[in-house]
């Protein structure tokens, strides 16, 4: 009940400010571009319609405040480029009418004003219904007693006198009250969505390309990490084991014809290397496109990375259904890479991992009872976790205090 009385205060405040704000900066806007438009031939134009924009900008600066606490949630403010460092005076008094967020800024002024006008009188109407109603018993004793006096009821048809004018008026009063939280609230977010969407539009927008260019760089980057980590891992495993296989073969060879015996020997051992460097390569291949994953899906794939891991791991999948590629593959190697983690560093005896679906979300939490102090700064095992999540709009998040526990929630969009 008090958030309602809260939130219906805050509405109305909005709505009753918005009014003497509008008005006044109406005037402003239509005279000075007025002004402007008419003194451009003299020259003076340029400096008025400047000064005009300016205003306007410091006007949306004033009502993304507002719109904020109305839809409880941060609107972005628009950039507004500067004038180059060397740049004249002509350039600078100009550099207002080349924003494009300027000109939107004056428009919004213009266009919310009617829309101003009729919030504000609907919403003094529904308060006057709601105050003047219940309260009349208190004040109406003194209305019903003046000669000739006629109020509503009598006009509507109603037999004259106080009950009547009292149950009437108490009657709208409450019905009023019961409708004016919805009402107001509908007034408040049409007229604040309406300016965020004018004064915060383009922001948004740019910060929605600035996240996806994030991403994609994030992307760039933990694929580079995974191809020199694989690139370093073949190098040191299956490339030395097939050189010396190479070798091993070159010697049986030369044996062949002197030492059977010795041959044999040799030749067996570089079978047992063929082996090693194949369960190896397999072994790497899991990092690139794990085949029981592409076959199965996620929950036998998860079983897997689960046995192999050193630290008893407790896997709870909720999900049958299958994904796209990417997003599979995302979960698949954020869970792997975290379990490496675990194994790696954490000293844990017990590892728990759960994938459920939450709306359009994937939500990946991983929790051990380790030494804790992960963190996904840069240099450190999750901050690959956290680049390859931001290629997807996914995010990572990380509670690891020294001592433990560590609990790592990932969500990945699935929609």
């Amino acid at each position: 009940m008090r958030t309602h009385l809260r939130r219906l205060a805050a509405d109305t405040g909005y709505l009753m400010l918005g009014f003497p704000l509008a008005t006044v900066a109406f005037c402003l806007m239509v005279a000075g571009l007025s002004a402007g438009a008419g003194t451009l031939v003299v020259g003076v134009g340029v400096a008025v319609i400047a000064v005009t924009l300016l205003i306007a900008r410091l006007f949306g600066d004033i009502e993304r405040g507002r719109i904020a606490l109305v839809l409880d949630r941060p609107v972005h403010r628009p950039r507004y480029p500067a004038s180059p460092a060397d740049a004249g005076w002509v350039r600078r008094l100009v550099n207002p009418l080349m924003t494009p967020q300027s000109w939107l800024d004056a428009l919004h002024l213009i266009i919310v004003f009617p829309i101003a006008i009729v919030t504000f009188c609907l919403s003094v109407t529904m308060w006057g219904l709601v105050l003047g109603g219940l309260t009349y018993p208190l004040w109406g004793w003194f209305t019903s007693r003046i000669p000739g006096n006629q109020e509503l009821p009598e006009l509507l048809g109603f037999d004259g006198g106080y009950l009547t004018n009292a149950t009437f008026y108490l009657v709208m009063g409450l019905l009023s009250a019961l409708v004016i939280f919805p009402v107001i609230r509908f007034m408040a977010t049409l007229q604040a969505n309406l300016s965020r969407t004018m004064l915060s539009g383009m922001a948004e927008l740019q910060g929605r390309i600035d996240d996806l260019t994030e991403g994609r760089h994030a992307a760039a980057h933990a694929e580079a990490d995974a191809l020199r980590r694989l690139e370093r891992d073949i190098h040191d495993g299956p490339q030395q084991r097939l050189v010396h296989l190479a070798m091993e073969l070159s010697r049986a060879q030369r044996l062949l014809e002197r030492d059977a015996a010795a041959a044999s020997t040799t030749i067996g051992q570089a079978i047992t290397a063929t082996r090693e460097t194949l369960d190896e390569l397999r072994a790497l291949s899991r990092g690139i496109a794990p085949p029981i994953l592409a076959d199965r899906g996620l929950n036998p794939a998860l079983s897997a990375l689960a046995a192999r891991c050193t630290v008893p791991v407790e896997l709870d999948v909720r999900i049958e259904e299958r994904f796209a590629a990417l997003v599979e593959n995302t979960v698949y190697f954020v869970t792997a890479e975290a379990l490496t983690n675990v194994a790696k560093h954490s000293r844990a005896t017990l590892c728990r991992v759960m994938l459920d679906r939450t709306g359009d979300s994937l939500l990946l939490t991983i929790g051990d009872d380790g030494v804790g102090g992960a963190h996904v700064a840069k240099g450190h095992g999750l901050s690959g976790l956290a680049d390859r999540l931001r290629a997807v709009d996914g995010e990572l998040s990380v509670k690891s205090p020294a001592g433990g526990p560590t609990l790592i929630v990932a969500e990945v969009p699935c929609g």
